[in-house]
């Protein structure tokens, strides 16, 4: 059995257990949950059980150790202004680490239909703005380190002062979820444990996954990195732009040492993806190339990572006792970046449902239902914008931007969509 690699993450024994139940009367049996996977989704859910459900002992597990430092990673993150309220909210938000969103644009690359109608280029495109919703901003782009850092010490905190009810299994990785009585579920993480509730959050990306009930593969590749903006480009806003071979997103960053950034994810179909061969030079031509003038002179580019994309999805978040959370319950096409924000809307639901009925069948029941409409809205969205740049239909580009002119023409059908990238399908 492998054990925590640090003396502070404190590792689940008979005694705790015995602590924790002798704590209670009979009148309230405690909830034994646990949640598998460290990342922010799962981190986020131990967080909120610890402080809403005070009756139940949480056992977080994950086969990171402890004292692996996480605070480095650099891939990107974007989150709706839902999310950052939840973390707002948790006291783990890291706003000198994050840059608002004030404004997003998406818009398509010719060739396509141009009027003057459509905007100051004559492209079809819709602006969307803190403003003029009417909020503080739209979300917030920060690098994975800078979130999962501050979520991980906040936990390790409350655990300290909690050590029989919150529980760090940080270097056990669970070998195996098995369900053989309706109202329990056995971990194994070197031993077999019981639980009442077991929350699956361990994400990956698509190429490493286990196929799930929903699968396909795109045939894209996401080239992901940062770039280096001219010092007068526009601050804080998000640029998305269909061009022929896929979306091509820039995410603005916090400024370092004086230099304006944005995160690049740049998605190419696998049968046309020539990104590996060029220079750093020649790939900077080419996305500036593609770019709306309005985002002014690219300077320099990061080396750059290559991720198959595609769709792999369940069914249903609830099987028996365990329920999946974010990237292991659905992974998307990053064309809408709903995916961590779609975690975090399951992890409240899953709380707040075990916070109003202490029956756990009765409460994944309520989060099967309420999560339904936001999770389906946003798997079938994302899937089928994926699967248009594969397609070589005449007059699609045409239809793409038509349909890009008339958001940005009609008020209602902007907002609605504003609120569902910022709090999703309510």
């Amino acid at each position: 059995m492998s054990q925590p690699t640090d003396s502070s993450a404190h590792a689940a024994s008979p005694t705790d257990a015995d602590a924790f139940d002798a704590s209670f009367d009979g009148h309230a049996p405690p909830l034994r949950l646990a949640v598998i996977g460290a990342g922010p989704a799962g981190l986020a859910l131990a967080l909120l059980a610890a402080r809403y459900l005070p009756q139940a002992q949480i056992s977080l597990f994950d086969a990171r150790p402890l004292e692996r430092d996480v605070s480095g990673d650099p891939r990107t993150i974007a989150l709706s202004l839902g999310s950052v309220q939840l973390l707002q909210r948790l006291r783990v938000w890291p706003a000198s680490q994050a840059q608002a969103i004030r404004e997003v644009h998406v818009s398509q690359a010719p060739p396509t239909l141009s009027s003057p109608f459509f905007g100051p280029a004559g492209e079809p495109e819709v602006r969307i703005s803190a403003a003029e919703q009417s909020v503080p901003q739209l979300g917030a782009v920060l690098p994975y380190g800078h979130l999962v850092a501050p979520l991980q010490a906040a936990w390790q905190q409350a655990s300290a002062l909690e050590p029989h009810r919150l529980i760090s299994r940080f270097g056990q990785p669970v070998d195996a979820i098995k369900q053989d009585r309706p109202d329990e579920v056995e971990i194994d993480a070197g031993i077999a444990e019981r639980f009442d509730l077991a929350v699956v959050a361990e994400g990956g990306v698509f190429s490493d996954q286990a196929r799930k009930s929903l699968t396909h593969d795109y045939r894209q590749n996401a080239w992901v990195g940062t770039v280096t903006l001219s010092p007068d480009s526009p601050v804080g806003v998000a640029y998305e732009r269909f061009t022929r071979r896929g979306p091509l997103a820039l995410l603005p960053l916090p400024d370092r040492d004086g230099q304006r950034r944005a995160a690049l994810v740049w998605c190419q179909g696998q049968d046309e993806d020539e990104v590996a061969g060029l220079t750093d030079a020649q790939r900077l031509t080419v996305i500036q190339h593609q770019l709306p003038e309005r985002v002014g002179r690219l300077q320099a580019i990061s080396p750059l990572k290559c991720f198959p994309l595609g769709l792999n999805a369940e069914r249903t978040l609830v099987e028996g006792r365990r329920i999946r959370i974010g990237n292991a319950a659905q992974t998307l096409h990053p064309v809408a970046g709903q995916g961590l924000n779609l975690g975090l809307r399951d992890a409240f639901a899953l709380v707040e449902a075990l916070r109003r009925d202490p029956q756990v069948d009765t409460a994944l029941r309520r989060v099967e239902w309420q999560r339904a409409p936001d999770r389906w809205a946003t798997i079938l969205t994302t899937d089928f914008l994926a699967r248009t740049f594969a397609w070589r239909w005449p007059g699609l580009p045409a239809a793409r931007g038509l349909g890009l002119a008339a958001l940005q023409a009609l008020p209602p059908l902007k907002r609605a969509l504003a609120g569902q990238m910022m709090f999703g399908r309510r």
